[in-house]
């Protein structure tokens, strides 16, 4: 049985201090479960990497593809699932992402090679990869935008919770049972996902027919594969141009599929990547400050190294303090989304930018303190709360048609995931990895300050708020 749009007289329920109608609870709820599922299964494994590593008997370095192959299967997922979902409706797409998903996951059990293991979570990731931007889109469609912002604020919380919960669950799975037992609740949480997407997910179409734009789709994926490739083989140790090949073939690459890209969707009857989106003001920048943000997020990934090279901290004490940082960020999530309603993206935007660059700079100062920095990373998981999650997609929701919403949400993701890299490249090669002493951390969270006001600059050049 399929959904129907239902009545704008649903009966009024309270929900997370929200008054949400009960239709509208019912596809939040629906598509929270979904949103975890993916959300959970991107940081869950991590804790698990050396005991796969033994069992497919590959080196560390090798087991470093199963990170890799993930990022580029999710990062490439996400245009082909958010177009599809424009063009074909929101529901059929979402249940095909989840059943996309699942079936990955039982192939990840039942793996019994190395290679094998790596198509499965090319699989899950390309499920996965599609959930979160189609599952913002369909709640855009539903909730009326003087709700929206609270709304999506519920949805990126759960998406955070899953963040954290992930390797800490994943450890213990692990740790008591085995790697695989991870994946089993993946497949009867997607069964039940599918049948509530059935049940209360309404099927619009925004009705975008024509040709699906193949080309636009290869170029913009060998693109963002030339990226992810180019700057995770960047050798930050080595200046000769020799030992850095492949980086610049990769790069040159993805500059040359950007240029085709660019000619090739002006002529699209369906482009991908619509030049009325690029056009839009509004929509160019918040894609430019979406970049920042991730780049902003490659500054967590060093804090527990950071924390043990400064204290001599052993690693768990080392990821709970860095944990506080993410706990804070789910907690600052839905406050942030009533905000949204209230004063506008650029504000709670701003002061993100500001609060998270103020806290990444206290923990370039104080990470060789105890209580120094473990303020640092809760004043910076407060700003990470505000900038992550619902404000740039508020901005996107409004500002986007409705016949290119789901493709345009779709960007934001792919334009955080490429500034998650480059970030993280950035704190690699500030860092160093032969020649680490205090003050190159001092030096990388300093220029993640850097970056962080750079993102406060772009948001005051965003539209201000206009009431409903």
């Amino acid at each position: 049985m399929s959904a129907t749009t239902p009545s704008p007289c649903s009966e009024a329920t309270k929900f997370a201090g929200h008054t949400l109608d009960t239709a509208s609870l019912q596809l939040l709820l629906t598509l929270g479960l979904g949103v975890f599922a993916g959300a959970f299964d991107l940081g869950v494994l991590s804790p698990a990497l050396p005991a796969i590593a033994d069992l497919f008997h590959v080196a560390a370095h090798d087991a470093a593809l199963i990170v890799s192959v993930y990022l580029l299967a999710n990062v490439a997922s996400i245009p082909i699932a958010t177009k599809c979902a424009d063009r074909y409706g929101r529901q059929p797409v979402y249940i095909a992402c989840v059943a996309i998903f699942a079936l990955g996951s039982l192939l990840t059990i039942t793996a019994q090679s190395f290679v094998m293991f790596l198509v499965a979570r090319a699989i899950q990731a390309a499920g996965a990869g599609g959930i979160f931007p189609v599952a913002t889109a369909a709640l855009a469609d539903r909730v009326p935008a003087e709700r929206r912002g609270a709304a999506l604020g519920m949805l990126g919380a759960i998406w955070g919770l899953a963040g954290i919960l992930g390797p800490v669950l994943g450890g213990v799975i692990t740790h008591l049972i085995s790697w695989r037992a991870i994946f089993f609740a993946n497949i009867p949480l997607a069964a039940f996902v599918i049948y509530r997407a059935r049940l209360h997910m309404p099927n619009l179409a925004p009705g975008k027919r024509g040709p699906l734009d193949v080309a636009g789709i290869a170029l913009l994926t060998t693109a963002l594969v030339g990226v992810v490739v180019g700057l995770s083989q960047l050798d930050p140790e080595t200046v000769a141009l020799g030992n850095q090949a492949t980086t610049i073939i990769a790069l040159v690459v993805a500059f040359a599929a950007l240029v085709w890209l660019h000619f090739v969707e002006q002529r699209a009857a369906e482009p991908i990547i619509s030049p009325a989106l690029t056009a839009n003001r509004q929509i160019a920048l918040t894609y430019g400050l979406e970049l920042l943000i991730g780049a902003l997020e490659g500054a967590l990934f060093f804090v527990p190294a950071a924390l043990i090279a400064g204290q001599q901290l052993n690693a768990s004490a080392a990821g709970l303090i860095a944990a506080l940082g993410a706990f804070c960020f789910v907690g600052v999530i839905p406050v942030s989304g009533r905000a949204l309603d209230r004063v506008g993206a650029r504000v709670v935007l701003a002061v993100g930018a500001l609060v998270t660059g103020a806290g990444l700079v206290l923990f370039a100062w104080g990470y060789q303190n105890l209580w120094l920095s473990i303020a640092a990373m809760l004043v910076a998981g407060s700003g990470f709360g505000a900038l992550l999650g619902a404000p740039t997609r508020y901005i996107i929701s409004n500002e986007a048609p409705t016949e290119n919403r789901s493709a345009a949400i779709g960007l934001l993701s792919v334009f955080l995931i490429i500034g998650q890299v480059v970030g993280s490249s950035l704190a690699g090669g500030l860092i160093g990895a032969a020649t680490i002493t205090n003050s190159t951390y001092t030096t990388a969270y300093l220029a993640f300050g850097v970056l962080a006001v750079a993102a406060f600059g772009v948001t005051l050049l965003l539209a201000p708020h206009r009431k409903s």
